[in-house]
């Protein structure tokens, strides 16, 4: 297969084979989903503090995370080549489909009803799980899952907790010395502006994590259809990077204020110069993670900065239970995502 794939080549080949069209429909859903109850992290702090209004807020997110996947992707596209890492299907490209397909509707269902109680989920964390369940409907056991990639994911979940949490602690509290003595109303002038351009410099960061996963997605269901069983040496095009922006983006502007209330508004009160700490701290991370291409959880990485900005203060500043809600749900997504991915794998072998 060529390194270049064209718009009109991607259509003619879901038209060949039906399944890559459910499995591109999926996806394309879980990117609306992604941008509905993902995207929604990366503004939620300038909204809240009153930097930017809403819709401003959301054609600026959608306007970066194109930019995120184009520039990333042109700078380093091995995020979007690692999913394929996480299960084995033994040369078996019928049975990689289906847990593709199965996956992407695990995602669908759990990341709406977690929306539903107003939750920020990890879509990257629901996509792992939910293939795993399916490989093992599929291989009737555990031979499927590679254990080893499992655990590099276990310890980006832990590391992207502690290190969010430190850099949010630590990015405050160097602003807060700065600023001590300077006079309130010019801080909070410069930190309005700035923290738009930190809500700007998040949604840039989503796009590069999460836009690459699914671009990735993408890619595997057509070389999959063809026989291929990876990625390796594909130049992910234009037309796939504005297709899972404008994607996101109509997400983003559909449920993106239930989301940003919890994250923004119901965690932790914060003032605009937290705002600007826990954007400027979440998006360092992140990009550390992409230049190495280290696949991790947009989610995780902002509201554990939200929680370092927080303790800045006093560890009473932080709402426990909204945390406790998140982090239930974060840990749920495993065996809940798994769970829907294996009965999904199940149903969709009853209609191949």
């Amino acid at each position: 297969m060529m390194g270049h794939i064209s718009f009109l080549y991607f259509i003619e080949q879901m038209g060949q084979h039906p399944v890559l069209l459910i499995s591109v429909l999926l996806t394309l859903g879980v990117i609306f989903v992604n941008g509905w109850t993902d995207a929604p992290n990366a503004i939620a702090t300038c909204v809240s503090t009153r930097c930017i209004g809403v819709d401003r807020a959301i054609i600026m997110a959608a306007i970066f995370n194109f930019l995120g996947v184009m520039v990333m992707s042109l700078v380093n596209s091995s995020v979007a080549m690692t999913i394929k890492n996480m299960v084995n299907f033994g040369g078996n490209n019928g049975d990689a489909l289906v847990a593709l397909c199965a996956a992407m509707a695990a995602i669908v269902i759990w990341a709406i009803g977690a929306w539903y109680f107003g939750i920020p989920t990890s879509e990257s964390h629901a996509l792992i799980a939910g293939l795993s369940g399916a490989a093992i409907a599929l291989q009737g056991g555990w031979e499927g899952v590679n254990f080893s990639e499992w655990v590099k994911v276990l310890y980006g979940l832990v590391l992207s907790t502690i290190i969010g949490f430190a850099v949010g602690f630590v990015v405050c509290k160097a602003v807060t010395i700065f600023c001590e003595n300077r006079d309130r109303k010019s801080t909070n002038r410069f930190f309005t502006g700035a923290q738009v351009a930190g809500g700007a410099a998040m949604a840039f960061m989503h796009g590069a994590q999460d836009g690459q996963k699914f671009m990735g997605v993408l890619l595997l269901g057509l070389f999959l259809v063809n026989g291929k069983e990876d990625t390796a040496g594909v130049v992910i095009p234009i037309w796939m990077m504005v297709l899972c922006s404008v994607v996101m983006g109509l997400g983003t502007s559909v449920g993106g204020k239930k989301i940003i209330k919890s994250v923004g508004m119901d965690m932790v009160k914060l003032e605009k110069y937290q705002g600007f700490s826990a954007d400027a701290a979440a998006a360092l991370c992140i990009l550390f993670s992409t230049i190495f291409g280290i696949p991790v959880s947009t989610t995780h990485m902002k509201t554990t900065a939200i929680m370092g900005v927080g303790a800045v203060k006093r560890l009473s500043a932080i709402n426990y239970k909204v945390v406790l809600d998140m982090v239930l749900t974060w840990v749920l997504t495993f065996p809940g995502c798994g769970l829907i991915g294996f009965v999904m794998a199940k149903i969709f072998l009853l209609f191949r």
